[in-house]
Formats: C-alpha cells, sequence, structure tokens
C-alpha cells in the first residue's frame, strides 16, 4: 500500500497538471475588425509573376481559412511616384496638372503594381476589408516638389506653396483611386493619406504634425461624403511608433467625427497602451525587417520567431484594445524576415514561417465583429484571451510560453457547448487539429503543452 506522503504528492502532481479557464461572456471589451498584411512597393507584382500552382498556394496561405492564415484585411499601397521604377508605387495622376484647380489628368493601367489583381482575388476569399493607404501625395501637390525624400502637403498649416493649395486636389485624387477600385468590385473600406508621418526617408514620404492632418481631414472628409462615400472611413496617421502616433491625437481629437480609424506601427515603440480615442486602433504595419529569414517557432526568443509574434499579437489586443493587426508584408522574395512567406530566389518555392501560423491561430477563429470577453483563471505562465463570434461560438487562445505541458480545462458561464475543437502551433505543428473532451456540463478539455499556442472553439 502507498504511503500517505507518495499518495498526497501524486495529488499535488496532478492537480498541477490541470487548469481550468473561465470565460465570462458579461464582460466585453473591444469589437475585432481582424488580422492582415500588404503587398504595397510591387510585392503584389512578386507574387504574379510565380507560376499559376504557387500564386494560388501563396493566396491560399494569405487568406484561405482552412490552409492558410484566414486574413481579413488587405492594405494597398496608394502610389504617388511619377514611374514604376525601382520599386515605386506609380501614381494616377503622374504629371502635374499644372494648378491645383486644373482639371486631373488621371491615368490608369488597371492593375496598380498587381493590387487590383490581389484584391479581387481576395474578395473571393471573402475579405471585406480593404485599407488604402497613401505614403505621400504626389511631389508636385508637396513643399519639396518630390514624393520622395520628405517634403508636406501644400496648402496645410505651415505649408505655403507658391502653386497653391493642393488639399482639395489631394483630396479627390483619393476618392478617384477608390473610384478606380469600385468599378472593379472592389469596395474601399478605410483610406489613409499618411504613412509614418514624422519620418523623412528616400522613397514615398510626406511629413505631418496632428494639426496639418486635421487641416486635410477637414477637406477630405466632406469629399467622401459628396462622392457618395460616407461608409469609407478617414485613417489617421500610421505614426512610426505608439507614442508617436499618441502624441497626435490632443490635435486628432478636435476632429473627431471626422475620423473613423486610428492607425500606427511598432517600430520605435510597441502598443502596450491604449491609445484614448472612440474610434477602433489598428495596429497596422511591423516586421522583423532586419533580422536574417526564420521559419522557426521557437529556438530562443528571436525577433522573426514565431512564438514572438503570437506574444505580440496578444499584447496588442490586450494592453491597446486594438481591433486590427498587420502584418508589414505577406509574400516576398529575399532572405530577411520582413515577409510572413519567402518566395524562394528561383520563383520555384514558396515557404511559409512560423510567423503566418501564429496569426492563423489567431485570425481563423477570431473574427470580424468577435466581441472579447473575460477570462480568468489558466496555466502557470501562459496568457489567456477569448472572444464571442458573431454567430455565437467562442474561441478562447492560450498561448504557453513556459516549458510545461497539461490538461487546460475551459468553461464559459451561461454557455453549454455542443461541440468543440482545438487547434494547435508550436515547432511541429501549423494549426493542427488535436483531441478535444466535451463533457456533460459543455466543459472542454484539451492538452496545452509547452511553448505553444492552441486555440480552442467552441460551438453553441
Amino acid at each position: 500500500m502507498a504511503s500517505l506522503p507518495f499518495l498526497l504528492a501524486a495529488l499535488v502532481a496532478v492537480a498541477a497538471s490541470q487548469s481550468t479557464i473561465t470565460v465570462d461572456p458579461s464582460r466585453t471589451y473591444q469589437k475585432m475588425d481582424g488580422f492582415g498584411t500588404s503587398e504595397t512597393f510591387q510585392r503584389a507584382n512578386q507574387m504574379h509573376a510565380l507560376s499559376p500552382e504557387l500564386q494560388r498556394y501563396s493566396l491560399d496561405l494569405l487568406f484561405n481559412r482552412t490552409t492558410g492564415a484566414g486574413f481579413t484585411i488587405l492594405r494597398n499601397g496608394i502610389g504617388s511616384s511619377p514611374d514604376s521604377s525601382s520599386d515605386h508605387m506609380v501614381s494616377i495622376q503622374p504629371r502635374n496638372p499644372g494648378s491645383p484647380n486644373a482639371a486631373p489628368q488621371y491615368v490608369w493601367d488597371g492593375n496598380d503594381n498587381s493590387q487590383v489583381w490581389l484584391s479581387t482575388e481576395a474578395v473571393k476569399y471573402g475579405v471585406k476589408t480593404f485599407y488604402a493607404n497613401a505614403w505621400s501625395a504626389p511631389g508636385y501637390m508637396k513643399t519639396n516638389n518630390n514624393d520622395a525624400n520628405g517634403g508636406t502637403l501644400c496648402g496645410v498649416s505651415g505649408a505655403s506653396c507658391s502653386s497653391g493649395d493642393w488639399r482639395q486636389a489631394y483630396a479627390n485624387y483619393l476618392v478617384q483611386y477608390i473610384t478606380y477600385y469600385k468599378e472593379v468590385g472592389v469596395d474601399i473600406t478605410h483610406v489613409g493619406f499618411l504613412n509614418e508621418p514624422e519620418l523623412t526617408t528616400s522613397y514615398a514620404s510626406m511629413r505631418s504634425n496632428g494639426q496639418q492632418a486635421v487641416d486635410f481631414i477637414k477637406v477630405l472628409r466632406p469629399t467622401l461624403d459628396k462622392a457618395n462615400y460616407t461608409d469609407v472611413k478617414v485613417a489617421c496617421c500610421d505614426a512610426e511608433g505608439w507614442y508617436s502616433q499618441n502624441g497626435m491625437m490632443s490635435q486628432l481629437n478636435s476632429i473627431s467625427s471626422q475620423l473613423g480609424l486610428i492607425t500606427a506601427h511598432s517600430y520605435t515603440s510597441q502598443p502596450t497602451f491604449a491609445i484614448n480615442t472612440p474610434h477602433p486602433v489598428w495596429q497596422t504595419e511591423y516586421a522583423d525587417l532586419q533580422g536574417a529569414w526564420t521559419s522557426a517557432w521557437y529556438q530562443w526568443n528571436g525577433a522573426g520567431e514565431g512564438l514572438l509574434w503570437a506574444n505580440r499579437i496578444y499584447d496588442a489586443i490586450i494592453q491597446a484594445n486594438v481591433t486590427g493587426y498587420l502584418y508589414w508584408i505577406g509574400v516576398q522574395g529575399g532572405a530577411t524576415n520582413s515577409k510572413l512567406i519567402r518566395i524562394s530566389d528561383d520563383k520555384r518555392t514558396v515557404t511559409p514561417s512560423k510567423r503566418l501560423w501564429a496569426f492563423a491561430n489567431w485570425s481563423r477563429f477570431v473574427r470580424p465583429g468577435a466581441v472579447r470577453v473575460g477570462t480568468s483563471g489558466g496555466p502557470s505562465g501562459a496568457k489567456v484571451s477569448a472572444f464571442k463570434n458573431v454567430d455565437g461560438w467562442f474561441s478562447v487562445q492560450v498561448i504557453q510560453g513556459g516549458t510545461g505541458s497539461g490538461t487546460v480545462n475551459v468553461k464559459v458561464n451561461g454557455f453549454t457547448a455542443k461541440s468543440a475543437h482545438a487547434w494547435i502551433t508550436d515547432e511541429s505543428h501549423d494549426v493542427s487539429e488535436i483531441a478535444v473532451n466535451v463533457g456533460s456540463d459543455g466543459t472542454v478539455s484539451a492538452t496545452v503543452p509547452g511553448r505553444s499556442f492552441v486555440t480552442f472553439v467552441l460551438e453553441p
């Protein structure tokens, strides 16, 4: 017969290997818009140049909800350059029409650096959220007469130009871009007119402070409304970091009714706090731009590893209340971690990283319109979140950063699961379904290994 101390130790060990997560639907937080990426600066051309088989595989990896990430947001770049040399995004009005009040001389190739092809394909997968974002106005509309190297839009505060006030012409320009996409069956839902406005770069860039952004939004919003684009939301301002965007909010809040979305990047500061605004907030660009390509899930918690990105998304959602999270580039060639999916140098293979599958564990199961709800409990050292989707099913995320493995029980207050599933991403799995048990009371149980990301889905 076993001794009492031995039995007690065994019971403690069993208890330590089990934990319970209780989901409380009465505690609600933000409504989610989704997850996504971009193929700007001619990256969509790289996808389009692949063989038909690799094209489809790449598209599936981005948008397929069963075999890929199931992304629901696509960010397109609105061109400002006079040509398509290098990786420039060509303008729809590459030549100066003569003055701000001159008749526009728009030029549309129906291709837009393959972004039209990509967008129309995304629509077929069910994508409904398209963010059209300009890095700059065309050069002739700016103080430096160049779409690159900074400069400011003529006509906003502190930016007087001998050529005149180009704010209305730039607003018309953005409306025309939206119209071109509408004509091919793609409804732009959000439009942005700045990208990293505190930064001067050798590529398309335009400087702006908060007041200057306000000066243009006062023109852009009425122009959209007059063109019957009342549902298109104005986004601002894609600052380089969270603190930079927050610093623009005191001015932006003065025209809050004309805004629809706040956007920021994570290069100079991470989304670790909520920006004070009544509008949805998206993290619209971040990546490991310099690190060597890696497809690893976890080695040493490096900048490009999948587990780290699972945690980054969690922190942005929980700490900063973001409603959308976008990676910089989806599919691209080259040897850095700047993309989620790598095109080989010989263009014969396409390789997803574990970063993609970290996104997939979110995007497949936290769909547009899902509301974040409260949780309590969970494994030691794990990050836990939960969402109620619009069709009534719950998804619960468990990111276990430690090495411990154990059974996790999930219970939703006032809800009895009739069926349930769980999917795991770790070093050996890419959103692979694992065994679950549904108890008579609706409690769902599954094993969560160390260094893994498991998403539970409970269906009514």
